[in-house]
């Protein structure tokens, strides 16, 4: 951490002693949510989400493969993510770093685990499947990439069309059929700064936290964790993150579904 880091969490640590978060929100608010679908013309499906001033893209390319071997009948989900250098200082190009790593597996475990898309829909004929690859790209950096990656990736999932499959060709400018989604996942993430849990945390909150939680759920039930950063939490506070992550996913799951 620079120098300039270091005085700016000691600036958030100061203000949370006081009772206060640098953008004047309540501990369990998000910032405002904006979401745009359909911005990718030739992507069957995107979604820009702009959380605060993180800013997140999505889209889903479908193309026409062999199923995995022990499930002949279903197509695939993969996920991936890019850290582009337009959206930090921090950021280089190159090979995935850690850090991108670390967000596709977090957005791609909450979708895969909550049976998000119904992947028996992507069966074509004996030995083709539709293959979705959906990709999130960070266009800008200001905390809370997991978040604004999470509704981003679902909202560009409910925006994708399948292309049409007839006599044996897939027909990309035919699209009719929409993805077929069974469940809906968001997240929200807390991060631990002097003892005060934190929803949503800003670029400079994120590099105050002494620790990360990331909690994925469908509002029945919790799909998917994920902890960061070298500190702990005691089973109280996770209860509590746990509680308030059910609460939330219902205005998210409306702003999302909203969007499409």
């Amino acid at each position: 951490m620079d120098a300039i880091d270091v005085v700016k969490s000691n600036y958030i640590r100061e203000l949370l002693s006081r009772g206060i978060r640098e953008d004047m929100r309540k501990v369990s608010d998000f910032r405002n949510i904006s979401i745009k679908s359909g911005l990718i013309q030739n992507a069957e499906g995107s979604a820009q989400v702009d959380l605060g001033n993180t800013r997140v893209l999505a889209g889903v390319k479908l193309d026409i493969g062999e199923p995995r071997e022990d499930e002949p009948n279903d197509g695939t989900v993969a996920m991936s993510a890019e850290l582009l250098p337009l959206a930090s200082a921090d950021y280089e190009s190159g090979p995935p770093s850690p850090e991108s790593i670390e967000l596709a597996r977090v957005v791609d475990r909450g979708i895969r685990a909550g049976k998000c898309v119904d992947t028996a829909d992507l069966f074509i004929e004996e030995g083709k499947a539709w293959n979705v690859y959906l990709d999130v790209y960070v266009l800008n950096y200001d905390g809370n990439l997991f978040d604004a990656s999470e509704i981003a990736a679902m909202a560009a999932l409910i925006n994708t069309k399948v292309p049409a499959y007839e006599d044996g060709k897939e027909i990309r400018e035919k699209r009719i059929k929409a993805l077929k989604i069974d469940n809906v996942v968001t997240s929200t993430t807390f991060a631990k700064i002097n003892g005060s849990l934190l929803l949503d945390p800003d670029g400079n909150e994120d590099a105050a936290a002494s620790a990360r939680m990331t909690i994925a759920t469908d509002g029945q039930f919790i799909r998917a964790m994920q902890k960061g950063l070298g500190g702990s939490f005691s089973k109280k506070e996770i209860a509590e993150m746990a509680e308030m992550s059910l609460g939330k996913h219902h205005e998210l799951k409306k702003q999302i579904e909203k969007a499409r």
